[in-house]
């Protein structure tokens, strides 16, 4: 059987992609190596599924050019994500800086709204199925793939490569997306691990580990960025939303800055402390912002027993400096099995703005994590996802 396109890669992008197809009549093939669709989407946001962020602007992602965003968020927003799961019963409750989670807290019910789409408009799903080789032949393409019953071949007019980034392995996550690219001759942007957690080795590490399952709100910066929200100690370094989104930005041999207290100004708490005669201890202070915990693992570098009344300037200065500007050097981080999403990829430079198909093989296209769009923490993702599988859908 012919297809109008082949979209290789159930995920966001993929499924979005052949459910807009088909509500416009088209008629698409999903290859999925998996056992089922959405296998991604089902374990997002702890089985939740963050799906969207109210706040979605280009500004939120990283990419050599971030302006292509513009073209494909103009074609899909996020008030038509909304109306698009809206129409099929899912009503979004929105949370903490705009991320926007299904009321039901159910991502099944999200991959659920694709697969009704897919079967009523008579979508084919080949899933265990994985592809082997793609050609340019005259007037589409052939797809080379594997399933248990042997070797098969699929053709098709269009081409949409939608089969995700390197995270995470054990769902079937590989290069493929990237080798196609190269090998029709498109540049790709080095990829890397990004929302990801942190590692930190050496001398420091046991301070760390001791530390492991501590949350603080912090902000933290590198590199001209920030952002505040949770950091968390682990037993093999730094984790937690800030960690996350600032490891996107973080690159090896960086040092980043943590703000453990952002709300607060340190060197204001001492002066009032001294008004009321400084008889409390620096440990006193502390702990009315801190764990125990927390503030026992800081007598490492600061002295704790000590009235602060009778700081000298240097040690104050010290504790100022140490809560608002505590300094680490990640040794790396945790890879792409434990990486939300990849950085890097195909470069936009190799794409139509408007279409996402490749500039040099007419009828090829590249969506999703696999394009060097890469978005932070909190819905992001999926709102690339969904407006860049409905802007390819738009042309097939």
């Amino acid at each position: 059987m012919t297809y109008d396109a082949i979209i290789i890669g159930a995920g966001a992008c993929g499924l979005m992609c052949a459910a807009q197809a088909g509500l416009i009549g088209k008629k698409t093939l999903v290859i999925e190596r998996n056992d089922k669709v959405g296998a991604k989407i089902l374990i997002s946001g702890g089985g939740r599924c963050n799906y969207t962020n109210t706040g979605t602007s280009p500004a939120n992602f990283i990419s050599e050019n971030p302006d292509f965003l513009y073209s494909v968020f103009k074609q899909w927003s996020v008030e038509d994500t909304i109306t698009f799961f809206e129409g099929y019963g899912i009503i979004g409750q929105e949370k903490t800086l705009g991320q926007l989670f299904p009321v039901t807290n159910k991502a099944k019910d999200i991959v659920a709204v694709f697969s009704e789409i897919l079967q009523h408009t008579g979508q084919n799903v080949a899933l265990n199925t994985l592809v082997k080789a793609v050609e340019k032949k005259d007037n589409g393409f052939e797809v080379a793939a594997e399933n248990t019953r042997g070797d098969v071949r699929y053709y098709a007019h269009k081409l949409i490569i939608a089969s995700g980034g390197l995270p995470v392995q054990k769902l079937g996550a590989s290069d493929f997306g990237l080798r196609v690219a190269k090998q029709f001759g498109l540049n790709v942007v080095g990829t890397a691990p990004a929302l990801v957690p942190l590692t930190i080795t050496g001398k420091d590490a046991d301070w760390y580990s001791s530390l492991a399952g501590n949350a603080v709100f912090s902000k933290v910066s590198v590199d001209g960025m920030s952002f505040e929200e949770n950091i968390l100690f682990t037993h093999w370094g730094l984790s937690g939303p800030a960690i996350l989104q600032i490891s996107s930005y973080w690159r090896p041999g960086m040092e980043i800055t943590i703000d453990l207290l952002p709300n607060f100004n340190l060197e204001n708490l001492i002066k009032q402390e001294r008004q009321y005669g400084g008889k409390r201890l620096v440990s006193q202070l502390l702990n009315d912002h801190f764990t125990r915990k927390l503030v026992d693992a800081l007598g490492k570098f600061l002295v704790l027993d000590t009235k602060i009344a009778s700081l000298s300037k240097a040690d104050a200065k010290l504790i100022v400096d140490t809560i608002h500007h505590f300094k680490v050097k990640p040794a790396g981080d945790k890879g792409y099995d434990k990486a939300e999403v990849m950085r890097g990829g195909v470069s936009t430079a190799e794409l139509h703005p408007k279409t996402l198909m490749s500039k040099k093989v007419n009828g090829l296209y590249f969506g999703g994590e696999t394009v060097d769009i890469t978005g932070w923490l909190g819905g992001y993702n999926f709102q690339w996802a969904w407006a860049s599988g409905y802007a390819i859908a738009q042309d097939i």
